[in-house]
């Protein structure tokens, strides 16, 4: 594993203790921000100083300001397809959103949501093969997202804890649009019928959810009920995995506050 030098956070200290803003420190030592920012907070820990104001606290250790419907977004992201890594060459866990080259305003949209969440952090995109992976950096991941864990998500219990409930409820769209933005999409279905003894075909929009994990499908079920949307599930051979809203009320409720990937 790749750690950064004594050197480096040496002079990354000597910087910081001169005044020096942790963004213009990371640009100029080529650490992340996230990092430079843990420096900082041990550093001034160590010699018994209160955070500053623009020290970036958490919500949950600090009691700092939470944008909740971002927050509701970017957790319906992470349950699909989020991962935390709390053991990279940095040393500062962090989250990791892939998203498929195929829908540039998805990207754009969990880049700012994610932006609004670590408002003290940066965000940055990392190419890979047919996608992007929308991280960021940060002590408080773990805090912000405990179901964080070792292993596949559909592989341990996932459930939110009450905090995290109070924003599911009071921003519920915005945690389904994050479900179905990661593990979901609005396709147009199509089937015959007769019509005046002439069969013609008859196409109509769905939306699907697909996920694994039993708990994360019923998170997102749970939360399609609440706000009035009629669900069914539908079997991949014999595993239910795709939750599905073909109903054209329910489909017009979806478009109204979701829409298509784009």
């Amino acid at each position: 594993m790749e750690f950064h030098t004594l050197e480096v956070r040496q002079t990354a200290l000597s910087l910081l203790r001169g005044g020096a803003r942790n963004a213009d420190v990371a640009r100029q030592l080529d650490v992340p921000l996230g990092t430079i920012s843990y420096w900082k907070h041990k550093d001034r820990a160590k010699r018994g100083e209160c955070p500053g104001p623009h020290e970036p606290d958490c919500p949950r250790c600090d009691g700092s300001p939470l944008d909740e419907e971002a927050y509701a977004y970017v957790f319906g992201l992470y349950l699909g397809d989020g991962h935390i890594s709390q053991y990279s060459r940095h040393r500062v866990p962090n989250l990791m959103i892939t998203c498929a080259d195929s829908w540039p305003g998805l990207m754009d949209d969990a880049e700012r949501a994610m932006g609004r969440v670590f408002p003290f952090n940066r965000v940055c995109r990392v190419r890979r093969i047919g996608c992007h992976n929308i991280k960021v950096y940060s002590m408080h991941l773990p805090c912000l997202f405990p179901q964080h864990g070792p292993g596949r998500k559909h592989e341990r219990r996932i459930a939110l804890e009450g905090w995290q409930q109070e924003i599911v409820d009071a921003y519920p769209w915005a945690f389904i649009r994050g479900l179905i933005h990661s593990d979901g999409c609005r396709i147009t279905n199509w089937t015959t019928r007769m019509v005046g003894g002439e069969r013609k075909r008859y196409e109509y929009p769905r939306y699907f959810f697909t996920n694994k994990s039993d708990d994360i499908r019923k998170l997102c079920t749970d939360t399609l009920t609440k706000v009035g949307v009629q669900w069914t599930v539908l079997a991949r051979g014999s595993d239910p995995f795709n939750v599905s809203i073909a109903r054209k009320e329910s489909v017009a409720l979806m478009d109204l506050h979701i829409g298509p990937k784009y």
